[in-house]
């Protein structure tokens, strides 16, 4: 029996999937809110993430600059995503990765998912710049 399943039997890999996908970009996706207490429960108290400048930011950085962004309505992103990859690391924890494509520039991202009684919340989340676009 897969780690995920002792957990939440009725979820299957393809379902796991499909649900991170539809979460991603994190913080991109207004149909799971725009608001700083949307965005709160989004993210596990102890989320952080590295940007794709290498720069660590911790939860409240990251909370006050979405607050900041959306003050004034949520701001217009044109993006792309592709490749999503997804891996189970324990009974309720994902790995998420995928390519992010906004205009010329190119990151790869990762997402650590956990899933609990409150629906799916962001553990760390990292963008990485992709130096030659065809790679």
């Amino acid at each position: 029996m897969a780690p995920w399943t002792s957990v939440h039997p009725e979820t299957s890999e393809e379902d796991v999937l499909a649900a991170l996908i539809a979460r991603e970009p994190l913080f991109h996706r207004p149909e799971f809110g725009t608001t700083r207490a949307d965005f709160e429960r989004m993210t596990t108290e102890d989320f952080w993430e590295t940007g794709a400048s290498g720069r660590r930011y911790e939860r409240a950085f990251v909370l006050d600059e979405l607050e900041r962004r959306h003050a004034h309505g949520a701001p217009e992103d044109v993006w792309r995503t592709e490749g999503f990859l997804c891996r189970a690391l324990g009974a309720s924890t994902w790995l998420l990765t995928y390519t992010l494509h906004q205009g010329p520039r190119v990151s790869r991202r990762m997402t650590l998912w956990r899933r609990d009684e409150d629906g799916w919340r962001a553990l760390y989340h990292q963008g990485t710049l992709v130096q030659d676009a065809d790679a």
